[in-house]
């Protein structure tokens, strides 16, 4: 194909065009090349937890409500950290911190910045709060249900009485097969 071409600068001004593009496909950032991951660290809290928080609690109780500390230091025994990091293989990072404090293993007060209200899982939904009251009901009914079965199961376990065992039957028996 190139032994028709007559000029030899006209060859090398296309293999370099051609080099060009396939050097421009490798550079853009929608090729995902190179690959960079997300990193995430730290504990994910949610308001909801944060609301459960009420001075006086223990510190099992705390970890109960947020989860273990993230950091806990020698020099600063009464305070827990739970800072929370994550950054996108592109784009922003966030960044959020959250410090307990406690005297006589006893909750004091707490403070950071504002927390998510949803779950990670949870935020990418395109309607999150109409996805949890949905978890919600499908939890009744299937509590509902399972009600039922253990009535009809109880209806089921109780004793038959022999007149009504065989109903609209001759006898209140069964007729012989032939």
């Amino acid at each position: 194909m190139f032994a028709r071409i007559p000029s030899r600068t006209l060859k090398t001004s296309l293999a370099i065009a051609a080099l060009a593009v396939a050097l421009a496909g490798c550079t853009s950032t929608k090729w995902g090349f190179p690959y960079k991951a997300p990193v995430q660290q730290g504990n994910w809290i949610t308001q909801e937890q944060v609301a459960l928080l009420q001075p006086g609690m223990t510190r099992e109780q705390v970890r109960f409500a947020l989860g273990s500390p993230t950091l806990t230091s020698v020099l600063h025994a009464n305070r827990w950290d739970y800072p929370y990091y994550f950054k996108p293989g592109y784009g922003d990072a966030q960044e959020r911190k959250f410090t307990v404090w406690f005297e006589n293993d006893r909750l004091v007060r707490w403070e950071g910045d504002k927390q998510p209200d949803l779950q990670p899982y949870q935020i990418n939904t395109l309607d999150a709060v109409a996805d949890e009251k949905t978890d919600l009901r499908l939890d009744q009914d299937e509590a509902r249900m399972k009600q039922e079965q253990d009535e009809q199961k109880r209806d089921a376990d109780a004793p038959v009485s022999p007149i009504n065992q065989y109903p609209g039957q001759p006898g209140n028996a069964p007729e012989p097969l032939l």
